[in-house]
């Protein structure tokens, strides 16, 4: 079989009309295409773009240009979290009941954030080294011996679950569950992975859970035994610090406090480091000259890494919600109004990037916005995930004589989370 090129950059500026750009049409998420064509129509035609909501949302502000993205990022004041950072709308009583860290803004994130960061910090992630070494070995003997497989379910998603199973002291038997509630999570618009499609009046009935999904409920499950068996003891693990810690603020955390912030780890602790090994890998498969250069000069690596990172975009967006009337790349934005910030779409901004369609691992600089861009919502885990890609690719390259694709690449069917559900490849190892 040969390798499926990688659209290039004739294909993504292929011009498509502005009234034709709908970033609510899940179904233009699915081709690897479509998303960057209108990327790229809003970033030169209309880069503050209102965009109707079908189905009773209403409508947002889509930032598409790298500047207007660490705009808002940066002001929490005018531009909050705490309405939400899915396009989803929610009242008070679901935001009571749902909100996690990703939700609150001043005081309250600090403190809750605080609790762990230490934990994601370089010297606790640079402990981490060696195991890390030691579970990509692991990994990649099993999943290259057998010569044609799927890259996703052997190495991009066991291995970050290995290292969150680490991270929260669970056994490794229980990491099959911990990424089938992430896939039903996360997955909540894609019919092969929701238990209740987002859009369905069925997903009424867990309207007050995360993400809608009834998968949360089996998540707060247990991770409340996790709790119980932790609580008072002197464990280092995370659960044991959410459980034993008490925030800056003095607040302790409560019950629900304890459940949204616990399904976040499972849920963040996994996505999206998965889907940039997976972009990574097909990106080097698509370029083989690149993957060349990494082979010959494997010191490239660690900046490579920045690379992968920008070129994979695996969160498509997050929402912020304007608290106060605000000019806005020339718009008039009203209070109240939701205000999307398209990473994506800041990744191949071409006022910041030379040649954004250009898949180069020795770019640099590489000012990518993937895991955001300043201010306090700033990816906790963005260190721990850059050394998890770094080491997989680290060990896996100079292991690799050739790679080709063995199949069809299907994407998950969402206009948040740019994610590859199966890379199926054939290696030969030498």
């Amino acid at each position: 079989m040969t390798t499926a090129p990688s659209p290039g950059p004739d294909a993504v500026r292929e011009p498509l009309p502005l009234a034709d750009v709908d970033l609510t049409d899940l179904d233009r998420f699915t081709d690897g295409v479509t998303p960057w064509r209108m990327f790229h129509t809003l970033r030169h035609q209309d880069p503050v773009h209102w965009q109707p909501e079908a189905g009773g949302g209403s409508g947002f502000w889509a930032l598409t240009r790298h500047a207007d993205i660490a705009r808002v990022e940066r002001d929490t004041k005018t531009f909050t979290s705490t309405r939400f950072v899915n396009l989803e709308e929610v009242d008070d009583d679901q935001i009571a009941k749902r909100a996690s860290l990703l939700e609150l803004d001043g005081v309250r994130h600090r403190a809750l954030r605080g609790l762990l960061q230490r934990q994601f910090g370089p010297s606790v992630v640079a402990g981490y080294t060696d195991f890390l070494r030691g579970l990509t070995a692991t990994t990649l003997d099993a999943a290259l011996a057998k010569g044609t497989f799927d890259f996703v379910r052997e190495v991009s998603a066991d291995f970050p679950i290995n290292v969150l199973a680490r991270l929260l002291d669970v056994p490794p038997e229980d990491n099959r569950r911990l990424i089938d509630w992430g896939n039903r999570i996360i997955g909540n618009t894609d019919p092969d992975y929701a238990d209740v499609l987002l859009d369905s009046a069925e997903s009424e009935r867990y309207r007050d859970l995360p993400f809608r999904s009834p998968a949360s409920l089996e998540v707060f499950a247990y991770g409340r035994e996790l709790a119980r068996r932790r609580r008072g003891g002197t464990g280092t693990d995370l659960v044991s610090r959410l459980v034993n810690e008490v925030p800056r603020d003095g607040v302790p955390l409560s019950d629900r406090d304890f459940d949204n912030y616990f399904l976040l780890l499972v849920v963040a602790g996994n996505e999206t480091t998965r889907h940039t090994i997976s972009h990574a890998l097909l990106a080097l498969v698509q370029h083989p000259g690149q993957l060349a250069r990494l082979q010959e000069d494997p010191a490239l690596i660690p900046g490579a890494v920045e690379e992968f990172l920008r070129w994979s975009s695996p969160v498509y967006h997050f929402r912020r919600t304007a608290t106060r009337d605000v000019e806005l790349g020339g718009r008039h934005v009203r209070e109240g109004e939701k205000v999307v910030m398209w990473f994506a779409s800041g990744n191949r901004d071409e006022e910041v990037f030379d040649d954004p369609y250009t898949f180069d691992v020795t770019r640099h600089p590489n000012d990518h916005v993937t895991f955001g861009k300043g201010g306090p919502h700033v990816c906790l885990g963005g260190l721990l995930a850059r050394t998890e890609v770094r080491i997989m690719f680290e060990e896996l390259i100079p292991r690799l004589s050739s790679v080709r694709l063995a199949g069809a690449v299907p994407r998950v069917r969402s206009n948040f989370v740019n994610g590859i559900k199966r890379l199926p490849v054939e290696v030969t190892v030498g």
